[in-house]
């Protein structure tokens, strides 16, 4: 305990390294006053951010570089051993975990698109030990089962408290047109538009629901998903939430639950892309999950965080949502029932692609500019009110 408690203030300490701007504006919420610093810029579409004990931060680039910040600087150097990845679409390098015990392990995890040749790609998985600023030993632990247009990969990762992986999937851009009953994403003989459930080595446990059932994949944990960008383990009570971006219209807050279906492309409040054209017969059905929050119009939710921090008080427990499309963090409260908006933050600022919370009980945000034009990784600091 006491080693641990000394690498978090090691952690907290270097992201410090860069001072807050004095004349940097104030922004305003229901709850705080805030400031946005930057703490790293130069990066091309970053997806991803990952807070290591002894005080880096990696980034991923879509591209498929793996940067480290270390000491308040990007260092100009990309990780070494990152697998080959397809850039095209919205495929390439994406989600980056560090393992609960890494700072005994010094695993980390990375989700990205996996060529699988002519240019198509899916959903997958390594680990690799992080050591002298590369990825060594690096091993594949999933692959998706799924083709399509390179796109919706989901690739999000998070560890529950007993160590077990979840990892989402998106439908791959499967068009929801014909007997819906029967697409991919309602199809348990693929991985489209599903949540996955593994060891953190890649192994199958046995209590997955579907193991054991024919023609379903055993690492399924939920479906009927559309696109999960959005992934967080909830600190008090251990359930899993995921942040799904819908069509036009229609991103949701799900409760991801044990051999649950989630209704795309069956039921939802989204419509076609363009003309506005229907998909749904409906927005509930009978044996199909109701989302406990729903953006309509979308704000393109991309990513998911719940706070536990003490450097805002009032926001302790509350949810965090990126929106791209949105260009805001919104904050969420929520009773147990109902989910209630709270705040719509960091307005206007770019795509938010991440929101992370660093050890030093900051609120870390990065910026995916859909022009590759160099974004940055931000941060959300206190002020005191007047």
């Amino acid at each position: 305990m006491v080693r641990r408690t000394f690498l978090l203030a090691a952690a907290a300490s270097a992201l410090c390294a860069v001072p807050a701007i004095a004349q940097s504006p104030v922004y305003k919420s229901s709850a705080h006053d805030y400031r946005l610093v930057t703490v790293a810029d130069g990066l091309v579409q970053p997806w991803s951010m990952a807070f290591l004990p002894g005080g880096d931060m990696l980034v991923t680039e879509r591209p498929g570089r793996l940067r480290i910040v270390r000491a308040g600087k990007l260092l100009p150097t990309p990780v070494t051993g990152v697998p080959e990845v397809v850039y095209r679409g919205q495929g390439g390098l994406l989600d980056v975990v560090a393992h609960p015990n890494f700072a005994t392990n010094k695993l980390i995890y990375l989700s990205f698109s996996k060529p699988t040749g002519g240019g198509a790609a899916t959903t997958a998985v390594v680990r690799g030990r992080f050591e002298n600023n590369a990825l060594v030993d690096a091993k594949e632990i999933f692959v998706a089962d799924t083709k399509g247009a390179p796109g919706h990969f989901g690739s999000r990762i998070a560890f529950d408290k007993s160590g077990m992986m979840f990892i989402t999937v998106g439908e791959r851009q499967a068009p929801p047109s014909g007997d819906l009953e029967k697409h991919p994403a309602q199809d348990l003989s693929n991985h489209h538009g599903k949540v996955i459930r593994l060891f953190d080595d890649g192994r199958v446990p046995p209590d997955n629901p579907f193991v054991g059932k024919a023609g379903a994949k055993p690492e399924i944990w939920s479906y009927g998903h559309r696109n999960p960008q959005g992934l967080a383990i909830h600190p008090t009570t251990g359930d899993v939430w995921a942040t799904e971006h819908g069509p036009q219209g229609g991103d949701e807050l799900n409760l991801v639950q044990k051999g649950l279906n989630y209704g795309w492309p069956v039921v939802g409040f989204g419509v076609n892309y363009g003309p506005g054209v229907a998909i749904h017969a409906g927005t509930m059905k009978a044996g199909m999950e109701n989302a406990k929050n729903v953006w309509v119009p979308s704000i393109a939710t991309s990513s998911l965080m719940i706070y536990t921090g003490d450097k805002f008080p009032a926001w302790k427990g509350s949810f965090f949502v990126g929106g791209l499309a949105g260009q805001r963090i919104v904050r969420l409260t929520y009773d147990g029932k109902v989910f209630n908006v709270e705040d719509n933050l960091v307005r206007n600022q770019g795509r938010i692609r991440d929101v992370r919370q660093g050890p030093d009980g900051f609120i870390y945000f990065s910026i995916d500019d859909q022009q590759q034009k160099p974004s940055a990784v931000m941060r959300m600091e206190p002020v005191a009110r007047r």
